[in-house]
């Protein structure tokens, strides 16, 4: 099965960036990392795409769909490989 673009925009210091990462990593699914650590400009971009100000904030082909709460939420739903794998 494919699956749909995963961003996940991180700070380095940021534990719940940490377990978002885990948890994709823990169901296969490819991702790219976007540092938002010393990006002001980033965050400001961020805030204004998702309405929240912190990290993780996690995009599935474009689509913001929260930060780790809410991904940990959509996975034990089983809403989260619905999201993501295709075909």
């Amino acid at each position: 099965m494919d699956q749909k673009k995963i961003e996940v925009y991180t700070r380095s210091w940021c534990s719940y960036c940490w377990r978002a990462k885990r948890l994709l990593k823990r169901k296969g699914y490819a991702f790219e990392e976007i540092d938002a650590t010393d990006n002001d400009e980033l965050r400001a971009w961020l805030a204004r795409t998702t309405g929240r100000k912190t990290v993780p904030q996690i995009f599935i082909d474009g689509r913001s769909v929260g930060g780790y709460d809410d991904v940990e939420a959509l996975d034990r739903s089983g809403e989260l490989d619905r999201l993501v794998l295709t075909g």
